[in-house]
Formats: structure tokens, C-alpha cells, sequence
């Protein structure tokens, strides 16, 4: 092995809740190594990518992976790194390089509402959070305050401070939903991490409407900026460290972990304390790869739950035109929503779910389908046009149970690097599928009060992903049925935390991005918390 390195703690994964975790960390004098698998990128080559990319529409394009650092692609074919095990694909992306998958979402920051903590008492479905919403509600403060958040103030969500700012100004199409549809629904601004004033040194959005892939300007906030402010606060980040294996001593603790770099050379860094900050696949990959004689299901699995309980939010949608121009396209591409089925007694029965409505320019697509279509000309331009003036979206974002049945594994394909590929095991159950039916109606309604004609329904069956991925490193209270604590503390590896999505018990209907670094800012509290009682006790013994 070429070099050995060290610190207090070692973070896996340098997205935005790895990165702020190694923020408040070396921020309280800790030293801190992050080892991420990817390159670095900056925000100038994502956006040059993206101008110069052929495929406009596929917001990986400017994300290629790297071969020692590999991630799902599906276009122009797929390259097969997530495998599908069925019986309904699990097409997930995500991002490996310095600062994660942030740098591509539409940035979404939602609070869960206060009963998606308790959804098995109060409902008899899913499980219970070992915490409740007023245990988050600091930290999810927190979370928004670095980000720059802003939103509705009525989502459902209760909050004991505002808003860092107002929201982001509602784009034309938006208002004229909100207009024509308050007789039935209360249509709101979302809560996104997107400046709407500058704020802690970035500009305010100016409506590019390139979210995603990329935000020009850096006015929505994402993890490329987190690591940067880890590294300003003095940890270490060694990128193109593609961690393939975590090893223990014979207490069980969590001693070193191992890396190739881009040229298969591997590295060996110990440390005190592993935090395994990748997403909701790649981190429990990695502990199901760190199996050992003492545990031979991997690391952190005596429960047989790493990898389990794999969710999303799967979404069908309705696309229509409406009777007026509204011209999509202007402002953020996703920036108002309806909430009122997020919560109710008939989650004992169906999936609760939100009305997301689109605000994507039509241009490209339509463009597309219209020469498909062999429509040239002069009819082209009057076509396209009409399409752009006044084709709308809605679409449902809907909850997942968890399932253990659902889950991530190892395959027996291997990567560039002879590492075995995550594999996906995934269905669409019936409770998410009776939500789906019940949004039907509220698809017609509002497709109705718009004027809508030329109704166009997703395909029946089929449903999108969001790239939400949570649940397959469930915390709870009980071992036998959790990864780890409401900390994020692995039960059975005292110095291992886990900050991720995947640490999530439930998918809610929101994306999953806020609670996650809620979750793990809640845990890296924890963590100086314990070190400082420690320190103190300690001192106290020594002057007694």
C-alpha cells in the first residue's frame, strides 16, 4: 500500500451531508480526512458540459462518470453499474465526485410534517421514527440557515423561526395556477434552497431555468460549496478515493479504511472515528463489501437490515394544455406545489403524496416530439409554439413503505475496479399504487379549472423515479430491526455513524435531501456532545 494517513475522524463520501458533518467537526479543532471517490469538478466545467451537451434533456450529461469511480448512467445507453434485479426497475442516479448529487436537484428542502414521525401508531402502516419532529425541528433550522432556504410558511410543517428568506418571485404560470385553482386547492410556493436575495456570498436566482442540471450562478445551494467550506475549515479532502473496504479490530471498533485512487493503487487511512457519509446505494455497498470472519454479513448488519428497506418517491403525472398562454420556462423549474394530501387518516389505506407542477420550458421537448412526428415548417413553428404558450405538468410525489424485501446487494458483476456492483431489488406495492389511483381525480380537477384539453396521462404502470433514494440504513431503537440509532451511531460499532439518506425510516412525501442533513447534523451535535462530556469527566478525575 502506497502511504498511510490518520485522523480523528474519516469521512466516506463528500456530498452535502458528508461535507457539512466534516465542517462542524474540524470547525471544533477535530482533524478530518474526506475521502470521496470522484473527481473535482467545477461549477465552470458543468455548465460548458452542459451547453455543449447534444442530449439537453438528460440531466446526467454533464456528469459523466469516471471508470474508477463509476455511477448509473442511463443515456445514450445504459452502462449498467446499478443492476436491476426486478420485478420493477429501480433506474436511480447519482453523482460520484467532490460534492455529490446536490450539484444536480431542483432544491428541494422539505421539512417532514409532524405525523410522518409516527405513521405505525397513528396509522398501522410503515414504522415509527426513534425521534419526533420537535426533536429535528433545531436542526432542520440549521440545515435551512447554511443552505439559504425559503418557502410557504403553511406546508404543514411547524416552525419556531422564519425563513431565512422570502421565497424565490413566483414565475407567471405559477401565479395563474395559484389564481385559477384556490376554489379547490391552496397552491404554495416550495421550499427550495435557492437564494431569492444574496445570501452568504451567492447570488439570487435569476431564472435560468437549468436547476437541473446545473445552476449557473450558484444561487441554489449545493454540496460542491459544503466541501469547499469543509476544506476552509480545515479538513482534508482526498479526492479520486474510492473506499472498497472498512476494516475492524477484534473488538469490533472500526480501525482504518481502505481506498483505490484512479490508478488502482490502494491506500489505508485510520482513524478514531468512520463516518460513512455516502448515499442510500454506495454506503451500504460499502458495508456489505467490509465482510469479515467476526462479521460475516458485512459491517453494521448482525440485523440483516444493511441494504433493506430501499425507497423513493415514485411519480406519475398528467400533462395538458391549457386555455391561456403561461409560457413555462421562466424562473425555477419546480417552484410551487399542492400539500394537502401529504397527511390524513386515509394513509391507513393509500399513500399520501404532493402535487408538484412543473415549470421546465416546454421548448425541447415538444421540439422533439413535433420532428418525431415529421412536422415540418411553418407548422412546426405554429405548433411549437402553441406547445411552449401552453402545455402544463402536474405530477404526484408519492410515499413508500419500507420493505425489507426491497433492498441493495452485491452483484455478481464487478466494476472497472473489480469491485462487485450495488444491485437493485425494487417493486411498486399496492399502497403506493391506491395513492397513485387517488391522485387521478385531482389530476382531472385541475386540469379542469385550467381549461385544459389534449389530456395526456402517463403511461399506465409506469412509474418515474425522483432519485430520492432512502431506508437501506434504517435507524431505529431496536437492533434487531435497525442499522443504527436515532444518532446514526451503528449498534453494533461503537466509533461508526452513518449520514445519509439512507438512515431514513420513512420516505414521507417530500424529498429526502433536508432530513437527511437534519439527521446528520443532529448526529454530528451528538457526537462533540459525547467528546465534550468526556473531556470534562475526564478532567474532572485528573483534578480529583
Amino acid at each position: 500500500m502506497a502511504d498511510i494517513l490518520s485522523a480523528d475522524f474519516i469521512v466516506v463520501g463528500s456530498g452535502i451531508m458528508g461535507s457539512l458533518v466534516a465542517h462542524k467537526l474540524a470547525l471544533a479543532g477535530a482533524s478530518v480526512i474526506i475521502l470521496e471517490a470522484g473527481p473535482r469538478v467545477t461549477r465552470g466545467e458543468l455548465v460548458a458540459r452542459f451547453r455543449n451537451s447534444t442530449r439537453r434533456s438528460d440531466w446526467m450529461s454533464p456528469y459523466p462518470p469516471a471508470s474508477w469511480a463509476p455511477h448509473p448512467v442511463y443515456q445514450p445507453e445504459p452502462n449498467n453499474h446499478l443492476i436491476q434485479a426486478g420485478p420493477y426497475p429501480y433506474a436511480a442516479e447519482y453523482i460520484r465526485q467532490v460534492g455529490g448529487t446536490t450539484w444536480h436537484w431542483a432544491a428541494h428542502a422539505w421539512r417532514n410534517v409532524r405525523n410522518d414521525f409516527r405513521i405505525k401508531s397513528l396509522y398501522g402502516v410503515g414504522v415509527d421514527w426513534p425521534m419526533s419532529y420537535d426533536d429535528l425541528e433545531p436542526f432542520y433550522q440549521e440545515a435551512e440557515e447554511i443552505m439559504g432556504v425559503s418557502g410557504a410558511p403553511n406546508t404543514g410543517s411547524p416552525r419556531n423561526k422564519p425563513f431565512p428568506m422570502e421565497s424565490v418571485a413566483e414565475p407567471y404560470a405559477m401565479r395563474r395556477l395559484r389564481e385559477r385553482l384556490v376554489s379547490d386547492y391552496p397552491v404554495v410556493s416550495n421550499t427550495t434552497a435557492r437564494n431569492s436575495r444574496p445570501y452568504d456570498g451567492r447570488p439570487a436566482c435569476c431564472g435560468n431555468n437549468s436547476c437541473q442540471p446545473i445552476c449557473p450562478i450558484d444561487a441554489q445551494y449545493h454540496g460542491g460549496l459544503a466541501a469547499a467550506a469543509a476544506e476552509a475549515a480545515g479538513a482534508r479532502l482526498i479526492a479520486n478515493a474510492n473506499v472498497y473496504k472498512l476494516e475492524h479490530d477484534e473488538k469490533g471498533r472500526i480501525a482504518a479504511a481502505l481506498y483505490y485512487d484512479s490508478d488502482k493503487a490502494s491506500h489505508r487511512v485510520t482513524g478514531k472515528t468512520f463516518i460513512v457519509a455516502a448515499n442510500g446505494i454506495e454506503s451500504p455497498r460499502l458495508l456489505l463489501l467490509s465482510a469479515s470472519d467476526k462479521f460475516p454479513n458485512g459491517l453494521a448488519n448482525s440485523s440483516d437490515m444493511v441494504g433493506r428497506n430501499l425507497m423513493d418517491h415514485p411519480s406519475t403525472s398528467l400533462t395538458f394544455d391549457a386555455d391561456e398562454d403561461v409560457w413555462l420556462g421562466r424562473g425555477p423549474q419546480s417552484p410551487s406545489s399542492i400539500n394537502t394530501m401529504r397527511d390524513g387518516a386515509f394513509r391507513s389505506e393509500h399513500a399520501p403524496y404532493r402535487l408538484d407542477f412543473t415549470n421546465i420550458s416546454r421548448v425541447d421537448g415538444a421540439t422533439k416530439s413535433l420532428i418525431a412526428a415529421g412536422v415540418y415548417g411553418a407548422e412546426l413553428e405554429k405548433r411549437l409554439r402553441f406547445s411552449a404558450a401552453r402545455e402544463m405538468n402536474v405530477k404526484n410525489v408519492l410515499e413508500v413503505l419500507p420493505d425489507p424485501e426491497h433492498r441493495i446487494t452485491l452483484s455478481s458483476e464487478k466494476d472497472a475496479m473489480g469491485i462487485p456492483k450495488p444491485e437493485a431489488h425494487y417493486a411498486i406495492a399496492d399502497y403506493t399504487v391506491r395513492g397513485h389511483e387517488r391522485s387521478q381525480q385531482d389530476f382531472r380537477r385541475i386540469a379542469e379549472l385550467m381549461g385544459g384539453t389534449n389530456l395526456r396521462f402517463s403511461k399506465n404502470g409506469d412509474f418515474a423515479n425522483n432519485q430520492h433514494i432512502c431506508g437501506t440504513l434504517s435507524m431505529g431503537s431496536d437492533p434487531k430491526t435497525s442499522v443504527c440509532d436515532g444518532y446514526g451511531r451503528a449498534h453494533d460499532h461503537e466509533n461508526l455513524f452513518l449520514a445519509s439518506t439512507g438512515v431514513l425510516p420513512t420516505a414521507a412525501t417530500c424529498n429526502s435531501t433536508e432530513n437527511g442533513l437534519a439527521v446528520a447534523l443532529r448526529s454530528v451535535a451528538h457526537i462533540l456532545g459525547q467528546q465534550a462530556a468526556s473531556t470534562g469527566a475526564a478532567g474532572g478525575a485528573a483534578k480529583s
